[in-house]
């Protein structure tokens, strides 16, 4: 599934292409895409009118649609959203929606598994949208702040990967950026939330902070279905250190990395360099 990286890598390929473009055309081709209306409403809402903006929240991408309305998008496991500058272009087999502008361009959503979501909400409501409605902090935010962060593990027995993944705690954070995290701050996904000292709390916030920043320097990572709004690869697949690279050798201590599951998702770490005991 896209993390926060690649969706908002996603956001800033598109911002400058789809915005103040009239949308001529709204085809929803698999009806399960809107899990909260019907293709004809859905399109009727929509036709004549421009996305002003678009913002992301955690792996949620919002366009801002003129009438006071948002049109929120969520990737899941296999969902691309690509801008092609010319509808002539052919469309993939796997398109579901595809939203076509008086410029003769065309947005598409495309999802090989077709999981993906769009909802066509008033703005600002988010009720039936309950991972958005619920969604934790910005990690890259003001507001998480290392006094925040270490606020936010204190006292709580639930182990640092799975918090790390909790969505209603921390907003965007995937098995990718939570492993590389963790690594680079060296400790062991197994922790639990509340072992770690304000010391090794502020080391991890930085480090989710670095990980996630220089991830979207790079487009995002792409092993498989993730490309960006104008169907490229991201590249921090060839900066990661240990997220799917079981048995390969620890770049820092020359160690042999492992995987284990933890909270159900697989975690990739250095044994020597993550110590599983504070």
């Amino acid at each position: 599934m896209p993390e926060l990286p690649e969706i908002e890598t996603i956001r800033r390929s598109l911002l400058p292409v789809v915005l103040r473009k009239p949308i001529e055309s709204v085809e929803i081709l698999v009806p399960r895409i809107l899990p909260h209306g019907r293709a004809e409403d859905f399109t009727a809402r929509l036709l004549g009118r421009s996305f002003l903006d678009l913002k992301r929240r955690g792996k949620y991408l919002i366009f801002s649609v003129q009438g006071g309305l948002e049109l929120v998008a969520h990737l899941r496991m296999t969902g691309r959203l690509i801008y092609y500058s010319d509808a002539g272009i052919p469309r993939s087999r796997h398109a579901s929606a595809v939203f076509s502008f008086r410029s003769r361009d065309e947005l598409r959503f495309e999802d090989l598994r077709k999981f993906g979501t769009l909802d066509l909400v008033p703005q600002g409501e988010y009720q039936t949208i309950h991972g958005l409605y619920t969604m934790g902090v910005e990690p890259l935010s003001e507001e998480f702040t290392a006094d925040f962060f270490h606020r936010l593990l204190e006292g709580r027995q639930t182990r640092i990967k799975a918090l790390l993944l909790d969505q209603k705690k921390i907003a965007g954070l995937g098995n990718i950026y939570a492993d590389e995290s963790l690594f680079r701050a060296g400790i062991h996904p197994e922790r639990s939330a509340a072992s770690l000292t304000e010391a090794e709390a502020e080391r991890l916030h930085a480090a989710i902070q670095s990980v996630l920043t220089e991830a979207i320097a790079n487009q995002g990572t792409t092993f498989r279905d993730y490309r960006t709004g104008f169907g490229r690869e991201g590249s921090f697949q060839n900066r990661l250190q240990v997220y799917g690279k079981k048995g390969e050798n620890c770049p820092q201590c020359g160690g042999v990395l492992q995987y284990k599951k933890v909270g159900g998702r697989t975690s990739h770490f250095c044994p020597t360099c993550q110590k599983e005991e504070p």
